[in-house]
């Protein structure tokens, strides 16, 4: 089996560019920000980071297709780098410091593509997390200085933390129900919302995490950093890793539970 670590290298390398430009225009007074058709925001630093990441990787790995959430999708082949330059960009605009950039490998194999590399840098938190397949989780500020991450072994709900994103889409998806059923079920509820929720199930500081609607180059990092972790990333049709539209993470032991609340319909 291939080990991924030189992909992995690579993938630090294309964070810390990213950290550099991404931290610049943080919090700048003359940051330029659009309103896409899908009217969801992009800044400059977001078109510049994944411009930046793209460049790299051109001249690093000129065979590997890349998909990235501001310019789609270029080339073809079995192995695919999935990018988002700032995932939680709406905070990222407002000062709120917690967005990562999300780069990931995926490979061609059976049933499709699936991530055999995550990173998801965090610079305004000093965080960042990373996986590669059979090689375990990790958190730290590199390679060489970091520490391994398990998910937690809670087995009860009413121990439970539960992390989520917001009320809206559950509600629009007709699972609002099934949701406020869960939160009155768990020991803990928490909106911490975008990558930060499975980084946090990945570490075993939350148990169970979930959101109704997300694009692919939201989940493929979080997916592996999650599973490799030992915990269990599926979408909420149990369709394991991050194919379904949207997510549901735990640590394994609470997964069919998660999937059984959220799934009830009004």
């Amino acid at each position: 089996m291939p080990d991924y670590l030189d992909d992995l290298r690579l993938a630090h390398v294309l964070a810390d560019a990213a950290d550099a430009i991404t931290m610049d225009r943080f919090k700048a007074l003359d940051l330029k920000v659009e309103t896409k058709p899908d009217m969801t925001p992009v800044s400059e630093a977001d078109k510049a980071a994944e411009e930046l990441i793209r460049g790299q990787l051109q001249r690093a790995r000129p065979r590997d297709s890349v998909l990235g959430e501001e310019y789609g999708a270029e080339g073809t082949g079995p192995r695919r780098w999935v990018i988002d330059p700032i995932d939680g960009t709406k905070n990222y605009v407002r000062g709120v410091p917690v967005w990562a950039t999300l780069i990931s490998l995926m490979e061609a194999c059976e049933g499709g593509y699936h991530p055999v590399v995550g990173l998801v840098s965090a610079p305004a938190l000093s965080r960042r997390w990373w996986a590669a397949k059979g090689h375990g989780a990790f958190t730290g500020r590199n390679l060489t200085s970091a520490g391994r991450i398990h998910v937690s072994g809670v087995n009860t709900l009413a121990d439970a933390s539960f992390a989520y994103s917001s009320l809206s889409g559950w509600e629009e998806q007709d699972r609002l129900d099934g949701f406020l059923d869960l939160g009155r079920q768990v020991w803990r509820t928490r909106a911490y919302g975008d990558f930060w929720p499975y980084m946090m199930v990945a570490e075993g500081s939350v148990d169970i995490c979930a959101e109704p609607e997300l694009s692919l180059w939201d989940m493929a990092a979080p997916a592996i950093v999650v599973t490799e972790a030992g915990g269990t990333f599926t979408g909420l049709d149990g369709r394991p890793g991050p194919h379904s539209g949207n997510a549901a993470a735990s640590n394994g032991l609470l997964h069919d539970e998660l999937l059984g609340y959220l799934n009830r319909r009004q």
